[in-house]
């Protein structure tokens, strides 16, 4: 805990760089560039080099605030699969070579199992953080009278349930070996900023002493989605229907991103506030469970990413 304390102190203030650990690698990125960088089944570091133009620059009413946070979820799931499917690639074996000898058909395929798997993934997580969560509320209403007379209450036990599905989860696919090294690279990208923003030479040996705990974590990203869902929901009046409450809140979710990537920026530049620290430090706790400790071989191709998108961000200016 007093160490989670000290990291929020000495945190520097910088949203430039940003990452995702993907299946045996970590993608970085900058304000110009992606890059994907992949450990493949002979032991290589594979490269993917992209450039990247958030679209707030090229219409400039996107920037303006809770526009620009749901904007920039939008694009960090878009970047997350493409990143997701090259580190996957990579770790099937899967050349251009191999890529190009695939038929038109099970081109379609693919892409059409793909297409499902993300529809299929967003209606599970509808049922288990929206569906569930108001179910299980509605339940507590029924069996005691505050939680029905006390709508913030009300709201209270559906945020509770999200996070208790949400830790449930976590520490379930954590069992899993392959898992487990995801995390693992989510601890390397950490590790691997934190040595950026600290001003050190990216080398495994600075990243090896660094936290892998980050307060601009996607982690924390959601820790306060979920407590500003709980009075964003009290603030709008209940619907009748349990089906329209469930589409009611649904459709407040670009609210609530916005609302909650504003927070993440403020927190950012208030974190001295002992307030401030406070709020960001149950998500600095969440992070035991989404990231761990990665080997010198891990740190490697993580700084091997924040590398190469420095040096190519760096060569535009």
């Amino acid at each position: 805990m007093n160490s989670l304390l000290r990291l929020l102190l000495s945190a520097p203030i910088d949203f430039a760089v940003g990452g995702q650990a993907v299946i045996e690698g970590v993608m970085m990125r900058s304000p110009r560039f992606t890059v994907v960088s992949v450990r493949d089944p002979e032991g290589k570091i594979q490269m993917q080099l992209e450039k990247f133009q958030s679209i707030t620059e090229r219409v400039k009413i996107l920037k303006l605030p809770l526009v620009r946070g749901v904007v920039h979820l939008v694009e960090s799931m878009r970047l997350g699969y493409r990143s997701l499917s090259y580190s996957n690639a990579i770790f099937l074996g899967e050349t251009e070579e191999k890529k190009a000898a695939q038929s038109k058909f099970m081109s379609f395929v693919s892409s059409a199992a793909a297409v499902l798997s993300i529809v299929g993934s967003l209606l599970i997580t509808l049922l288990m953080l929206k569906v569930l969560p108001l179910w299980v509320a509605g339940k507590a209403a029924e069996l005691w009278p505050l939680v029905k007379e006390h709508y913030f209450l009300f709201n209270a036990v559906d945020g509770l349930t999200k996070i208790s599905i949400f830790l449930a989860y976590v520490s379930s696919i954590s069992l899993l070996k392959d898992i487990r090294r995801v995390f693992q690279y989510h601890g390397a990208e950490h590790k691997s900023i934190w040595t950026y923003e600290h001003g050190l030479e990216l080398t495994a040996e600075n990243a090896r002493k660094q936290t892998r705990f980050h307060p601009r974590c996607g982690t924390s990203f959601i820790f306060i989605v979920i407590l500003m869902s709980i009075l964003v929901y009290t603030a709008i009046p209940p619907a009748e229907q349990f089906v329209s409450q469930v589409a009611l809140r649904v459709a407040v979710i670009p609210l609530i991103a916005g609302i909650s990537y504003e927070l993440l920026k403020l927190s950012a530049k208030f974190q001295r506030s002992k307030l401030v620290r406070l709020f960001v430090l149950p998500g600095l706790l969440l992070q035991r469970l989404t990231t761990r400790e990665p080997d010198d071989a891990q740190l490697e191709v993580a700084l091997n990413s924040l590398r190469e998108s420095l040096k190519h961000e760096n060569s535009t200016h």
